[in-house]
């Protein structure tokens, strides 16, 4: 029998606590991961997406979402220019 693995699942406020814990804590990154409950793997990763335990001005995760969907609406945006001016090109040709 193979027992599936259930992967917790961390709210975004928990995240950015147990970020700003490790970086102000001024414990190893080992330590703070055990005394929140974290996997070590996933403290990291969480470092790492904020910029670093070290980071000047880390970025918040709702940050990184936002910054995110940006990006995919931006790119949504020029596959719509560029459909348009494809369009436009089209209908100028046809009209002469």
């Amino acid at each position: 029998m193979v027992k599936k693995k259930i992967r917790k699942r961390y709210s975004i406020e928990f995240k950015e606590e147990a970020v700003r814990f490790c970086r102000e804590s001024g414990l190893k990154v080992t330590q703070a991961a055990a005394k929140l409950e974290v996997p070590l793997t996933t403290l990291l990763q969480w470092l790492e997406v904020t910029g670093g335990r070290d980071a000047e001005q880390p970025q918040t995760f709702s940050e990184k979402e936002e910054v995110a969907r940006l990006r995919r609406e931006n790119e949504q945006l020029r596959m719509e220019r560029d459909f348009l001016k494809k369009a436009a090109a089209f209908f100028a040709k046809e009209s002469k």
